[in-house]
């Protein structure tokens, strides 16, 4: 990572916020997913609580961000909204920001569990590589305030339908307590795993988007 500068946001970059939530709405759009919207003023405090990290060129031009996320009085951490500028995607950069922001929230909150949902399958790769593990749903917060964030995403619909149990994204977990206890434990390799995880992700996604369907064409008929 030589052509970019990966560090922890400060003041000097709360100009960048604006062009940041714009480009995380268009990433969203060009994907066919969602995302919780946020506003600049929303990352613009996450910047002033040194809860971001943010990549630049050595240009000074932005590349990348990412920030932290806590839900239940801080037992459990998000990195939330990954983002790298178009030009610089598939550089490795994205990897970049996520080691950055884990080690950020592993120094902020060392007992707390850290999370992410995800379509791609990139960023699963990522978090595997950090120690994350796929889980159920259930394991993650039941903190409302995290939940109320989803109901931007183009999927709403879906997770309501499955009582929060289920959705397009798979979610991820990685447990400090566990890590500890289970050192020599194998890990989950996604790397190993990854063609057969990439069909079952598009099997789930097609009977999920299936059902969902098939339920709004029930309701349509019912009117």
């Amino acid at each position: 990572m030589d052509s970019f500068i990966v560090q922890v946001a400060s003041v000097q970059h709360l100009h960048y916020a604006a062009h940041i939530c714009a480009e995380m709405e268009a990433s969203a759009k060009a994907r066919g997913t969602g995302i919780a919207k946020r506003s600049p003023e929303y990352l613009e405090q996450k910047i002033l609580e040194g809860k971001a990290v943010v990549a630049l060129t050595l240009a000074g031009e932005w590349a990348g961000f990412c920030y932290i996320e806590t839900w239940s009085h801080g037992k459990y951490v998000a990195n939330s909204g990954l983002i790298v500028a178009p030009q610089f995607r598939k550089s490795g950069l994205a990897k970049a920001i996520k080691q950055k922001i884990f080690e950020l929230s592993r120094s902020k909150y060392p007992d707390a569990k850290i999370f992410g949902l995800t379509t791609g399958l990139a960023v699963m790769k990522i978090n595997s590589e950090l120690g994350y593990e796929p889980v159920t749903y259930s394991e993650l917060t039941d903190d409302e305030a995290f939940w109320k964030g989803c109901n931007s995403c183009v999927n709403i619909e879906i997770l309501k339908s499955k009582e929060r149990k289920n959705c397009m994204c798979t979610a991820m977990l990685y447990d400090p307590l566990e890590k500890a206890k289970n050192e020599k434990r194998k890990r989950w390799n996604f790397s190993k795993q990854s063609k057969l995880y990439e069909r079952f992700m598009r099997l789930k996604q097609f009977i999920l988007l299936k059902s969902q369907k098939k339920k709004e064409k029930k309701v349509i008929t019912l009117l």
